[in-house]
């Protein structure tokens, strides 16, 4: 399902894994600016990438959805770019831009021809420390976002209950709020509250720079030396607080009763990423044991709950290795007709049941690790991946050297490590359950058609 794109992660980091010690140069500028650079001279054709580490779960209840509003702002001017001139001169270059915010980062692309990349540098170190904050401007943004909050949360169903569900999920990770926001902090948010933010935040000593193309490292630093070089540090770059999430005593179950035309379950367990993880192996572990359950068309919950047993007509399994903090795996489906909700739950649960009681056979392990190495992301724009990559491993502290390890230990999970995080880590007693409970639909609530994630575009 669309919300856990397990093949897409999962080649994402086979890609990033295969490709990245091709020739990736790092360095670090006075300021703290931090660059990347990967050299890859297939086509003549460089990203950019400017990552900021911070994102919705930086933020305090009050604020929430800060991170994303000042991201839509970032495009509404300086001193030197009229609002809009950004997106214009990016596209008269032939390029093309796009930003998004993330529970754990803020970050800005462009794609462009290689020789284009000042112009790129130059935008981008103008509004890392001289974006004009207009209230006037604000105003109209902030708006924007409430719309965008209403389309992709309020009027859909499922995306609704997955929100309530995080909330309940957790009760003081930071991972609980939206990346949106709050509706309630949307509409009291102020301009002031956004230049607090850029402010302490967007800050060469609080941003990596990915760049990834036909390039030569080299020229790259200078590039940036001249552009980001001078611009000051931030002074007060308080690390955030850990909010670390007190040990959960028992089931969670909340239901959302609202007009939809589908019931809909989602679950989940709270599971360590590979930043937080007592033992690296079990952040791996838990990556191929949810391509098990729903690593393409032969994993085991489409072909067992979908096909075989018609029970649900859609269910996906998910797991995001690489967050800043602990994360959860989730389990979603949608039952097929003349099925209920609670059936779902318990298909789902026997699956859990199944790889804790048996091991994995070798065939089909082995068939899950080849799919996850071998998935075909390269014929997706795969440099814009590989920078992709590098941007969220170094954004989330894990360092993009990890990277290189990705594939390797993938192939080095065994049954049994696959056995132990799923006894270890699915249990009952840890479980929140979140249940959708259709109200009729009338012709005002009918669900409107929107896609796409947090983003600029």
């Amino acid at each position: 399902m669309q919300r856990f794109n397990r093949a897409m992660v999962l080649c994402v980091g086979l890609l990033a894994s295969l490709t990245v010690s091709a020739k990736v140069t790092e360095y670090q500028l006075e300021n703290g600016l931090k660059l990347v650079v990967q050299e890859d001279h297939r086509a003549p054709v460089v990203i950019s990438q400017v990552w900021y580490k911070v994102g919705s779960s930086y933020e305090t209840n009050g604020i929430t959805g800060v991170s994303h509003v000042l991201e839509h702002m970032m495009f509404k001017g300086t001193k030197k770019f009229a609002p809009g001139e950004f997106s214009r001169i990016i596209s008269a270059n032939g390029g093309r831009e796009n930003a998004f915010t993330s529970r754990d980062y803020t970050a800005y692309f462009q794609r462009l021809e290689k020789s284009r990349l000042k112009v790129s540098f130059e935008m981008e170190a103008d509004r890392m420390r001289g974006l004009q904050l207009s209230d006037k401007e604000f105003q109209k943004e902030v708006r924007v976002v409430m719309e965008e909050r209403r389309l992709r949360t309020e009027d859909k169903p499922e995306s609704a209950t997955y929100e309530q569900f995080n909330s309940v999920a957790s009760m003081t990770s930071p991972y609980r709020t939206p990346v949106i926001g709050w509706m309630n902090d949307l509409q009291n948010m102020k301009v002031d509250d956004l230049a607090v933010w850029y402010q302490r935040w967007y800050a060469p000593n609080n941003a990596t720079v990915v760049v990834a193309g036909d390039v030569k490292a080299d020229e790259v630093y200078q590039l940036a030396k001249q552009y980001f070089g001078p611009l000051k540090p931030s002074a007060n770059l308080q690390p955030p607080k850990p909010q670390i999430e007190p040990e959960q005593k028992g089931q969670r179950r909340i239901k959302v009763k609202m007009p939809a035309q589908l019931p809909y379950l989602i679950m989940g367990y709270p599971v360590p990423s590979l930043k937080v993880a007592e033992h690296e192996w079990e952040a791996y572990a838990l990556e191929v044991l949810a391509g098990i359950l729903d690593g393409g068309t032969s994993a085991r919950l489409p072909t067992r709950l979908v096909r075989e047993q018609g029970v649900l007509t859609s269910t996906g399994a998910g797991y995001t290795l690489s967050a800043r903090l602990k994360s959860m795996f989730l389990l979603e489906g949608v039952p097929a007709q003349g099925h209920t909700v609670k059936e779902t739950e318990a298909a789902l649960l026997k699956e859990i049941k199944l790889l804790q009681t048996e091991k994995v056979s070798k065939d089909e392990l082995d068939r899950i690790k080849a799919q996850v190495v071998a998935s075909n992301v390269y014929e997706r724009d795969s440099i814009f991946y590989q920078a992709m990559q590098v941007g969220t491993y170094e954004t989330v502290g894990l360092g993009w050297k990890r990277l290189d390890d990705y594939v390797a230990k993938i192939q080095a999970v065994t049954a049994e490590q696959v056995q132990q995080v799923a006894v270890k880590y699915l249990i009952e007693d840890k479980l929140t359950v979140a249940e959708l409970m259709p109200l009729p639909m009338d012709k005002k609530s009918a669900p409107k058609k929107t896609g796409g994630s947090h983003g600029h575009h």
